[in-house]
């Protein structure tokens, strides 16, 4: 048996351009050469750790704010 989320007379949801967030949160903590660098230090921490620590909360509200936009949208 096929499990399958669409059913063939379901009609389908398209995607939300807010997905797009999530390719600008991927690209911020792949860009490595952008972040490699020491100064400036944050409460002892080099940049380049505390950059990729900061992008943890962000890209949580962005993931919200997602899926918030996509929930309320299938109502």
């Amino acid at each position: 048996m096929k499990t399958d989320a669409s059913t063939p007379g379901a009609p389908r949801r398209r995607a939300s351009p807010l997905r797009i967030l999530f390719l600008v949160i991927f690209v911020a903590t792949l860009a490595v050469p952008f972040f490699n660098r020491v100064t400036p230090t944050l409460f002892g921490f080099p940049f380049f750790y505390w950059y990729q620590i900061a992008c943890v909360p962000v890209a949580s509200i962005l993931i919200f704010l997602v899926f918030r936009a996509e929930d309320n949208g299938a109502e």
